[in-house]
C-alpha cells in the first residue's frame, strides 16, 4: 500500500505559488488549484464568464510574464462548441505552472443562435 501524501510533498506547488504570487502580482487573479495528484502543478485557471475577451486577455498577460512561447499554447472547443479553451504548461521555481483560460464562444452577429 502506497503512503498518503503529505503537505511537504505539494512544498514545490507551494513555493511556486508564492513566488508567482510576489513576482506577478500586477496580474489578474486566476483560480488556483493545487493537486495531491499533481503534487508538482499550481494549475491557474480563468475564467470569462461575462467578457470573454477578459479571460484571454488576463491568459496573454500570464503567457508572457512566464516567457512561454505562443506556439505552447494549445486551443479546443469543448462543451458542445460553446466554450473556448487556451492551455499551456511551462516550468517555474521548479514546478510545472499550467496556465488555461476559458470563454464562451461569441454570439454570432446579428444575435441569431
Amino acid at each position: 500500500m502506497s503512503r498518503a501524501l503529505t503537505m511537504d510533498g505539494l512544498s514545490v506547488a507551494v513555493r511556486a505559488l508564492r513566488l508567482l504570487a510576489a513576482d506577478f502580482s500586477h496580474l489578474p487573479a486566476p483560480d488556483v488549484h493545487l493537486s495531491s495528484v499533481y503534487p508538482m502543478r499550481v494549475e491557474l485557471t480563468l475564467h470569462g464568464r461575462d467578457d470573454e475577451r477578459y479571460s484571454f486577455a488576463a491568459f496573454e498577460g500570464w503567457r508572457d510574464a512566464l516567457g512561454i512561447d505562443p506556439d505552447a499554447v494549445t486551443f479546443h472547443l469543448q462543451a458542445n462548441g460553446h466554450t473556448r479553451v487556451l492551455r499551456t504548461l511551462a516550468e517555474y521555481a521548479g514546478a510545472q505552472v499550467e496556465l488555461v483560460a476559458y470563454a464562451p464562444v461569441p454570439a454570432p452577429v446579428g444575435g441569431a443562435a
